[in-house]
């Protein structure tokens, strides 16, 4: 089973100091932290793909009718403070194991090195329909 694991920037259960806040030392706490869990689920067979993603300054929203020009916008909804900020894709036997490791990386080290809590969504990979449709 498939599961996406969508870590979202903002502030987190135990810890709402934006990172642009923290030391450099623990900035690269926590990316250590990442790359390591990442290494781990790599080495179990359970790690498809994990991405940081680019700040919201530089997305946009396109939309299309598909017979006129696109309407490109700025970024989703750029007044508020959270953001997709990465993710991790994994192939796990089970729910549960899903779950588990998205409590691992809630937990990653933030200022002064504790767990900062932060908010993992935990989605499904569905399967695209059958064409009988």
């Amino acid at each position: 089973m498939k599961y996406m694991l969508l870590k979202t920037y903002g502030a987190n259960a135990h810890c709402d100091t934006p990172i642009n806040e923290w030391t450099p030392e623990e900035i690269k706490a926590h990316i250590d932290f990442q790359r390591a869990l990442g290494e781990e689920l790599a080495k179990s067979g359970e790690l498809v793909d994990a991405q940081g993603l680019a700040g919201p300054d530089d997305a946009v929203l396109v939309s299309s009718d598909g017979r006129s020009a696109a309407v490109i916008t700025d970024g989703p909804f750029p007044e508020t403070k959270e953001f997709l900020a990465g993710y991790y894709l994994i192939d796990v036997d089970s729910r549960e194991r899903a779950l588990e490791i998205a409590a691992r990386a809630s937990a990653g080290p933030g200022p002064g090195g504790k767990p900062i809590g932060e908010y993992i969504e935990v989605r499904a990979v569905m399967s695209a329909p059958t064409s009988d449709l």
